[in-house]
């Protein structure tokens, strides 16, 4: 069965009332396909029009529900009408065997069912009047239900991935001013081991923010951006361990050779030792995040993407850096407060469910090193739908 490509529009509704982790979490755990992609887009009434369009033309759509669906799109997808404000859709990409049946089955039909099984029955409305014309409607997603209207949807919103997508922070909904923050966080590759729910959990654990999410994109990390990332943290580890590698050298030397090690000897030990282990500490972290040993490597195969991947998302909002952190909790999840990131999901001080940037600065730092509103959407279409 060949490969295909499906994608997933979170409607401005459900990303507005921060439902994008339970969505995303249904998703990843129920279909077990590859999640590829994510990017947020601000849609300008162009591109809000011309995907209304698609789907009033779409004759597999029943026809008394095809121009509620293009009526909703031009409505809810379009600027503000008073404001011009644009409004907030992010666009999800999966990968795998019969995948857009798959992503059709977990959405659930226009009508939901009430019975919570799919994503329209937990977060949609279809709300009818006593003589059966529809009142309300909240599809809460939109998808492309086969390979003909995903491959023209796909197209378009590729077509307007620049224009209106990456670092959205000028739509409607997100605060400005001088008291605005953007916070870089990265759900870590211990989260996408296997297709489950967990990063879509974290999602939602961070949502009590009240913060926005601007920017998403799925990396792969190179070794090249780690050792830049996480640079800094590798003076503090070569400095920071000299004493542990000092007293756990001595102790190892005194049991092989029978004999006191003084103390002048043990600290010249973490002298010339604690560097050497500082390293090693911070070379398994490029590991972790990228999943490639990167110490040796040539430039050329330290800027190749990694094996493992990790969700970057952009949350802003007024002291967007301190709300964050205070939600995820300290390096160590055994010390952290329940009901934090890193106590619910963290497992050590390394493998610790994610990472959030600790001031302005650093958060501008790292969002320009991993790039995260390049656009990751156009590469994938352009392979499916050339």
């Amino acid at each position: 069965m060949a490969k295909e490509l499906a994608f997933v529009l979170i409607n401005p509704y459900t990303v507005a009332k921060s439902r994008t982790g339970g969505v995303i979490a249904r998703y990843i755990s129920r279909t077990g396909l590859d999640f590829v992609a994510a990017r947020m887009f601000a849609p300008h009434a162009e591109l809000a029009h011309a995907y209304a369009e698609q789907i009033r033309n779409d004759l597999e759509v029943e026809p008394v529900i095809r121009p509620i669906l293009a009526d909703y799109v031009e409505r809810e997808y379009g600027p503000d009408p008073a404001t011009g404000q644009r409004k907030r859709v992010m666009m999800l990409l999966f990968e795998g065997d019969n995948a857009i049946q798959a992503v059709k089955d977990v959405t659930g039909t226009i009508r939901p069912t009430n019975t919570g099984e799919s994503v329209r029955d937990t977060y949609g409305d279809y709300i009818m009047d006593a003589a059966g014309a529809v009142q309300y409607l909240e599809p809460a997603v939109f998808i492309g239900p086969n390979i003909k209207a995903t491959g023209e949807a796909l197209t378009l919103w590729a077509r307007y991935t620049e224009e209106c997508g990456g670092i959205v922070d000028t739509a409607g909904d997100v605060p400005t001013g001088e008291t605005l923050e953007e916070a870089l966080v990265i759900i870590k590759p211990d989260s996408f081991r296997f297709a489950s729910a967990r990063p879509g959990l974290i999602i939602d654990v961070f949502s009590r923010s009240g913060l926005r999410i601007v920017a998403a994109k799925i990396h792969r990390m190179t070794v090249a951006e780690a050792e830049d990332f996480y640079g800094p943290v590798r003076g503090v580890l070569r400095e920071k361990l000299k004493g542990l590698v000092a007293e756990r050298s001595a102790k190892a030397v005194a049991a092989e050779l029978d004999m006191v090690i003084p103390e002048d000897v043990k600290g010249q030990l973490g002298e010339l030792l604690g560097p050497r282990y500082g390293d090693n500490q911070f070379y398994q972290i490029i590991q972790f995040m990228t999943g490639r040993w990167g110490e040796g490597l040539v430039e050329e195969e330290k800027t190749k993407p990694g094996t493992s991947q990790c969700l970057l998302l952009v949350y802003a909002g007024v002291n967007a850096i301190d709300r964050i952190r205070s939600i995820l909790g300290p390096t160590d999840p055994s010390k952290a407060l329940p009901g934090s990131v890193r106590r619910e999901f963290g497992e050590n001080i390394m493998v610790n469910a994610a990472h959030a940037s600790d001031s302005v600065e650093n958060a501008k730092r790292e969002m320009k090193i991993t790039q995260v509103g390049a656009d990751t959407v156009r590469p994938l279409v352009d392979t499916y739908y050339p």
